[in-house]
């Protein structure tokens, strides 16, 4: 079965990866494959025009400012990372056709329009005070970035709607832990 792992920023998914990997299952972190394609030509040089270089590869940070305030520029990007990234996925469930259960981590599986390649979503719902606390502490946001940054991306009620599953992660960890093994057992 393969199962997406989603969420908004700063809901917690990478702590529920973490806890899904150290229950012994395979998860793809997306963020991860992300961050590898924007080491490929072909992106560098879609983005060259752009003052978001530092020592000849690209700033994330940079990068992250440029296409939170350029629309036209993240659609551009979006164009040419989300196929590498399908294709990383596709090549992931592949290599792992006999597990049981596998998990990909995805923060934007709506937004990328890549339902359709799971049996099932899970979202990792966090209150948006919360979140919005975490990327103040996380990334040392302000209070209006990080406000900004959480009214970009569709609404986690809105995703609610979509998913098969939901775990709250607004609670402690040991709460959460509870709530990935009350998953496991429904999947399993």
């Amino acid at each position: 079965m393969k199962i997406a792992i989603a969420g908004n920023i700063a809901s917690g998914k990478s702590t529920v990866q973490k806890l899904l990997e150290d229950s012994g299952y395979k998860v793809l972190d997306t963020d991860k494959c992300g961050h590898q394609a924007l080491k490929l030509p072909q992106v560098k040089q879609a983005l060259s025009e752009f003052d978001i270089f530092e020592n000849n590869e690209i700033s994330r940070t940079k990068l992250g400012q440029l296409v939170f305030n350029n629309p036209d520029i993240k659609i551009k990007l979006e164009n040419i990372v989300h196929p590498i990234i399908k294709q990383d996925i596709i090549r992931f469930f592949e290599q792992n056709k006999d597990e049981k259960l596998i998990f990909v981590a995805i923060p934007l599986v709506f937004e990328a329009h890549m339902e359709d390649l799971f049996d099932k979503i899970v979202f990792v719902y966090t209150e948006d005070d919360l979140r919005i606390k975490r990327l103040i502490e996380r990334n040392n946001y302000d209070d209006e970035y990080a406000l900004l940054r959480i009214k970009s991306q569709i609404s986690q009620e809105e995703k609610l709607k979509h998913c098969d599953y939901v775990i709250n992660n607004s609670g402690s960890i040991t709460e959460l832990q509870l709530q990935v093994n009350d998953l496991l057992k429904k999947l399993v």
